[in-house]
Protein backbone atom coordinates (compact mmCIF):
# COMPACT_ATOMS: atom_id res chain seq x y z
CA UNK A 1 0.00 0.00 0.00
CA UNK A 2 2.91 2.34 0.69
CA UNK A 3 4.17 1.70 -2.81
CA UNK A 4 0.83 2.69 -4.32
CA UNK A 5 0.76 5.90 -2.31
CA UNK A 6 4.30 6.79 -3.42
CA UNK A 7 3.52 6.06 -7.07
CA UNK A 8 0.36 8.11 -6.82
CA UNK A 9 2.33 11.14 -5.65
CA UNK A 10 4.90 10.78 -8.38
CA UNK A 11 2.67 10.01 -11.37
CA UNK A 12 -0.65 11.48 -10.37
CA UNK A 13 -3.50 8.98 -10.82
CA UNK A 14 -2.63 5.35 -11.18
CA UNK A 15 -5.03 2.68 -12.35
CA UNK A 16 -4.36 -0.72 -10.86
CA UNK A 17 -5.59 -3.68 -12.94
CA UNK A 18 -8.04 -5.86 -11.02
CA UNK A 19 -7.18 -9.53 -11.06
CA UNK A 20 -9.13 -12.47 -9.72
CA UNK A 21 -6.35 -13.03 -7.22
CA UNK A 22 -7.02 -9.64 -5.66
CA UNK A 23 -10.72 -10.49 -5.29
CA UNK A 24 -10.01 -13.82 -3.69
CA UNK A 25 -7.53 -12.20 -1.33
CA UNK A 26 -10.10 -9.66 -0.25
CA UNK A 27 -12.67 -12.41 0.15
CA UNK A 28 -10.35 -14.39 2.41
CA UNK A 29 -9.51 -11.34 4.43
CA UNK A 30 -13.19 -10.61 5.04
CA UNK A 31 -13.72 -14.23 6.16
CA UNK A 32 -10.85 -13.92 8.60
CA UNK A 33 -12.57 -11.11 10.47
CA UNK A 34 -13.79 -12.53 13.76
CA UNK A 35 -17.54 -12.66 14.04
CA UNK A 36 -19.63 -12.43 17.16
CA UNK A 37 -19.28 -15.56 19.28
CA UNK A 38 -22.18 -18.00 19.05
CA UNK A 39 -24.50 -18.23 22.01
CA UNK A 40 -24.07 -21.75 23.50
CA UNK A 41 -27.55 -21.65 25.02
CA UNK A 42 -29.18 -21.21 21.60
CA UNK A 43 -29.55 -24.84 20.52
CA UNK A 44 -31.24 -26.09 17.40
CA UNK A 45 -34.97 -26.68 17.72
CA UNK A 46 -37.14 -28.65 15.37
CA UNK A 47 -39.83 -26.80 13.44
CA UNK A 48 -43.43 -27.29 14.62
CA UNK A 49 -44.08 -29.82 11.86
CA UNK A 50 -41.03 -32.02 11.41
CA UNK A 51 -40.91 -34.43 8.49
CA UNK A 52 -37.72 -36.54 8.53
CA UNK A 53 -38.21 -37.52 4.88
CA UNK A 54 -38.37 -33.94 3.67
CA UNK A 55 -41.27 -32.08 2.16
CA UNK A 56 -43.68 -34.22 0.20
CA UNK A 57 -45.55 -33.03 -2.86
CA UNK A 58 -49.26 -32.32 -2.53
CA UNK A 59 -51.56 -35.25 -3.39
CA UNK A 60 -52.65 -35.59 -6.98
CA UNK A 61 -56.22 -35.11 -8.12
CA UNK A 62 -56.64 -38.90 -8.45
CA UNK A 63 -55.73 -39.38 -4.80
CA UNK A 64 -58.05 -36.59 -3.66
CA UNK A 65 -60.88 -38.08 -5.73
CA UNK A 66 -60.20 -41.53 -4.27
CA UNK A 67 -60.22 -40.11 -0.73
CA UNK A 68 -63.59 -38.45 -1.39
CA UNK A 69 -65.02 -41.70 -2.73
CA UNK A 70 -63.75 -43.68 0.27
CA UNK A 71 -65.19 -41.11 2.70
CA UNK A 72 -68.61 -41.47 1.08
CA UNK A 73 -68.73 -45.27 1.60
CA UNK A 74 -70.77 -46.97 4.29
CA UNK A 75 -68.88 -48.16 7.40
CA UNK A 76 -69.28 -51.82 6.39
CA UNK A 77 -67.78 -51.11 2.98
CA UNK A 78 -64.87 -49.17 4.51
CA UNK A 79 -63.94 -52.28 6.55
CA UNK A 80 -63.67 -54.27 3.30
CA UNK A 81 -61.12 -51.91 1.72
CA UNK A 82 -58.06 -53.24 3.57
CA UNK A 83 -58.53 -56.94 2.78
CA UNK A 84 -59.53 -56.14 -0.81
CA UNK A 85 -56.37 -54.08 -1.35
CA UNK A 86 -54.19 -56.78 0.18
CA UNK A 87 -55.78 -59.36 -2.10
CA UNK A 88 -55.39 -57.13 -5.15
CA UNK A 89 -51.72 -56.40 -4.36
CA UNK A 90 -50.99 -60.10 -3.64
CA UNK A 91 -50.05 -59.38 -0.01
CA UNK A 92 -50.69 -61.90 2.77
CA UNK A 93 -53.67 -61.22 4.97
CA UNK A 94 -52.78 -60.32 8.55
CA UNK A 95 -53.26 -63.14 11.02
CA UNK A 96 -56.05 -62.79 13.52
CA UNK A 97 -55.20 -63.17 17.17
CA UNK A 98 -56.76 -66.03 19.04
CA UNK A 99 -59.01 -65.15 21.92
CA UNK A 100 -58.39 -68.45 23.70
CA UNK A 101 -57.25 -68.03 27.24
CA UNK A 102 -58.46 -64.44 27.52
CA UNK A 103 -61.05 -63.74 30.13
CA UNK A 104 -63.06 -60.66 29.32
CA UNK A 105 -65.63 -61.06 32.06
CA UNK A 106 -68.12 -63.63 33.23
CA UNK A 107 -69.35 -66.14 30.68
CA UNK A 108 -72.90 -65.88 32.02
CA UNK A 109 -73.26 -62.41 30.51
CA UNK A 110 -73.67 -64.01 27.09
CA UNK A 111 -76.90 -65.68 28.13
CA UNK A 112 -78.53 -68.79 26.69
CA UNK A 113 -79.39 -67.10 23.36
CA UNK A 114 -75.73 -66.81 22.33
CA UNK A 115 -75.00 -70.54 22.57
CA UNK A 116 -78.08 -71.35 20.48
CA UNK A 117 -76.92 -68.97 17.74
CA UNK A 118 -73.55 -70.72 17.60
CA UNK A 119 -75.25 -74.10 17.17
CA UNK A 120 -77.41 -72.76 14.34
CA UNK A 121 -74.41 -71.62 12.28
CA UNK A 122 -73.79 -74.37 9.74
CA UNK A 123 -70.40 -75.22 8.38
CA UNK A 124 -70.25 -74.66 4.62
CA UNK A 125 -66.66 -75.63 3.82
CA UNK A 126 -65.31 -79.05 4.70
CA UNK A 127 -61.95 -80.80 4.56
CA UNK A 128 -61.44 -84.40 3.47
CA UNK A 129 -58.84 -86.25 5.50
CA UNK A 130 -57.28 -89.54 4.41
CA UNK A 131 -57.06 -91.56 7.62
CA UNK A 132 -55.53 -94.79 6.37
CA UNK A 133 -55.41 -97.11 3.38
CA UNK A 134 -54.78 -100.74 2.59
CA UNK A 135 -51.18 -101.26 1.44
CA UNK A 136 -52.37 -103.53 -1.37
CA UNK A 137 -54.55 -100.73 -2.77
CA UNK A 138 -51.99 -97.94 -2.36
CA UNK A 139 -51.71 -97.33 -6.12
CA UNK A 140 -55.50 -97.06 -6.50
CA UNK A 141 -55.68 -94.52 -3.65
CA UNK A 142 -52.88 -92.47 -5.23
CA UNK A 143 -54.78 -92.43 -8.55
CA UNK A 144 -57.96 -91.28 -6.80
CA UNK A 145 -56.09 -88.52 -4.95
CA UNK A 146 -54.62 -87.35 -8.27
CA UNK A 147 -58.10 -87.32 -9.85
CA UNK A 148 -59.50 -84.66 -7.51
CA UNK A 149 -56.28 -82.70 -6.89
CA UNK A 150 -53.91 -81.06 -9.32
CA UNK A 151 -50.91 -82.99 -8.00
CA UNK A 152 -48.44 -84.98 -10.04
CA UNK A 153 -47.73 -88.64 -9.44
CA UNK A 154 -44.77 -88.04 -7.13
CA UNK A 155 -46.56 -85.38 -5.05
CA UNK A 156 -49.71 -87.52 -4.74
CA UNK A 157 -47.63 -90.53 -3.65
CA UNK A 158 -45.84 -88.46 -0.98
CA UNK A 159 -49.18 -87.07 0.22
CA UNK A 160 -50.79 -90.52 0.52
CA UNK A 161 -47.77 -91.93 2.35
CA UNK A 162 -48.12 -89.22 5.02
CA UNK A 163 -51.58 -90.47 6.02
CA UNK A 164 -53.43 -89.36 8.12
CA UNK A 165 -53.43 -86.07 6.22
CA UNK A 166 -55.92 -83.61 4.71
CA UNK A 167 -56.08 -84.24 0.97
CA UNK A 168 -58.72 -81.68 -0.03
CA UNK A 169 -59.71 -78.46 1.74
CA UNK A 170 -62.67 -76.11 1.52
CA UNK A 171 -65.12 -78.27 -0.42
CA UNK A 172 -68.89 -78.49 -0.12
CA UNK A 173 -70.53 -81.25 1.86
CA UNK A 174 -71.72 -83.06 -1.29
CA UNK A 175 -68.30 -82.88 -2.95
CA UNK A 176 -66.63 -84.11 0.25
CA UNK A 177 -69.02 -87.08 0.43
CA UNK A 178 -68.29 -87.93 -3.22
CA UNK A 179 -64.51 -87.81 -2.63
CA UNK A 180 -64.87 -90.00 0.47
CA UNK A 181 -66.83 -92.60 -1.54
CA UNK A 182 -64.15 -92.66 -4.27
CA UNK A 183 -61.37 -93.15 -1.69
CA UNK A 184 -63.41 -95.88 0.04
CA UNK A 185 -63.91 -97.66 -3.30
CA UNK A 186 -60.17 -97.50 -3.94
CA UNK A 187 -59.39 -99.11 -0.61
CA UNK A 188 -58.78 -96.15 1.69
CA UNK A 189 -60.56 -94.61 4.67
CA UNK A 190 -61.39 -90.91 4.58
CA UNK A 191 -63.30 -88.66 6.96
CA UNK A 192 -64.93 -85.27 6.61
CA UNK A 193 -63.83 -82.53 9.01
Amino acid sequence: MKVLGLLKRVHGTITVPVTPASFSLSRHLSDAVPSAPKDPTNKFTYPPVYDPYGPSPPPSSKILDLADRIASLLPGEIKQIGPALLLRLNQPLPRTLSGQGLSLGSSQAAGPGKSEEKKKEEKTAFDVKLEKFDTASKIKVIKEVRSFTSLGLKEAKELVEKAPIVVKQGVTKEEAAEIMEKIKAAGGVAVME
